[in-house]
């Protein structure tokens, strides 16, 4: 009779299919590394490109911000212009109405009455000058009243001075306001 020996086939098949486990587990670690690899050197690109982004977003941020120091410069700059624009159309405003307060005075001033000196501080004006009587004063301030220009006319001083030619004269201080056009 013949006799087959099967374990011993057997164990070679088991042999054969540990070899062949074994070639998948170390293909499989590979394949594994390798992916790993793969994700690690695209994560590490992903990295660098959001750093250098980063530092392209500094440098523009660097850039705007002396940009903005120049444009806080400018406006500074504007403001001044704007102000010095102002001072002379008011000049202008003024220079002309000067004009007009010394035409007013002049339509107003009685024969019997000098002016000295003007004094404008603002809005208000004091007016200086000499008046040969208490009446003529009355008279002037009331003229001075009746204007549109004028507002607020008031007697400050009046006194009775003597002139060097032995004339008594009344020596005489008005306040009034200047009226906005």
């Amino acid at each position: 009779m013949i006799k087959i020996n099967l374990l011993l086939a057997r164990k070679e098949k088991k042999k054969g299919g540990i070899k062949k486990e074994f070639i998948v587990l170390i293909l499989s670690i590979v394949l594994l590394l390798a992916v790993f690899v793969f994700i690690q050197l695209g994560l590490n690109k992903r990295v660098e490109d959001t750093l250098a982004e980063n530092a392209k977003k500094k440098d523009e941020i660097a850039k705007y911000r002396s940009l903005t120091v120049e444009v806080e410069k400018k406006k500074q700059e504007q403001k001044i212009l704007q102000n010095r624009l102002d001072i002379i159309n008011s000049l202008r405003r003024d220079k002309a109405r000067a004009a007009m307060i010394l035409d007013e005075l002049s339509i107003h001033k009685p024969e019997k009455l000098q002016l000295d000196s003007l004094k404008k501080d603002g809005a208000k004006l004091g007016i200086e000058g000499v008046a040969m009587d208490d009446e003529t004063i009355a008279n002037f301030m009331t003229s001075l009243r009746k204007s549109k220009l004028f507002k607020s006319v008031d007697l400050v001083v009046s006194q009775q001075i003597v002139e060097s030619n032995k004339m008594k004269v009344k020596k005489f201080v008005l306040s009034c306001e200047i009226v906005k056009t």
